[in-house]
C-alpha cells in the first residue's frame, strides 16, 4: 500500500518528493500551492486524522517550514508533509476546512511564530494572553533582552525588604 500511495502522490502532485525514515513514516515535501489539494487527496484515501501541525524556523534560509502529520486508524503509517513559506511573508492558507482540529494548532503556531493562517476563524491568544506581540519561538527572538526590558523594572525580593 505504501509504495502504491507514494507513486500516486508523485504522479499526481507536481514538484512533490516522497521519502521514508522507517516502514511507518512517509515524508512528503511539497510546494505550498499543492498542500491543500494533497491533504484533501490523503483524507479521501483514508488519512482522515490530523495528528498535529508544527513549525520550524529556518532563519538562515529565511523560511518557515510547516509540518503536518496525518494518520489513518486502519494502518500504522503516518504521513508527514513538509511545506516551506517565506519568513518575510508569514501568511498561509488555513486547513481548517479540511481538518477542523487544525484550529488550535494554527493558533499556537500563529502565537509562537507569527504565521497568519488565512481563514482560521480563531486566531486569538491561546497561551500568551497579554503578551506584547513578540513571537518567542522565532530564532531571532532575544529572550534575555525581553526579560531585561519586561522585568528589570520589577523590584526584587531584596528590594522589598
Amino acid at each position: 500500500m505504501n509504495e502504491e500511495l507514494a507513486k500516486e502522490i508523485i504522479d499526481n502532485f507536481s514538484n512533490t518528493g516522497v521519502s521514508y525514515t522507517s516502514k511507518y513514516r512517509m515524508y512528503i515535501q511539497t510546494p505550498k500551492e499543492e498542500l491543500f489539494r494533497l491533504l484533501e487527496y490523503l483524507k479521501d484515501n483514508g488519512f482522515n486524522y490530523l495528528v498535529m501541525i508544527t513549525c520550524v524556523d529556518w532563519i538562515d534560509e529565511n523560511e518557515f517550514e510547516l509540518v503536518y502529520q496525518v494518520g489513518n486508524f486502519n494502518t500504522p503509517l503516518r504521513i508527514i508533509i513538509q511545506v516551506r513559506i517565506p519568513r518575510n511573508d508569514p501568511t498561509y492558507k488555513s486547513i481548517t476546512p479540511i481538518f477542523k482540529n487544525a484550529t488550535d494548532y494554527e493558533r499556537e503556531i500563529h502565537e509562537l511564530f507569527g504565521i497568519v493562517f488565512e481563514g482560521n476563524p480563531r486566531l486569538i491568544p491561546l497561551f500568551l494572553d497579554n503578551w506584547q506581540r513578540f513571537h518567542p519561538f522565532k530564532k531571532d527572538f532575544d529572550s534575555r533582552e525581553y526579560v531585561k526590558n519586561t522585568f528589570d523594572s520589577i523590584p526584587t525580593l531584596e528590594e522589598y525588604k
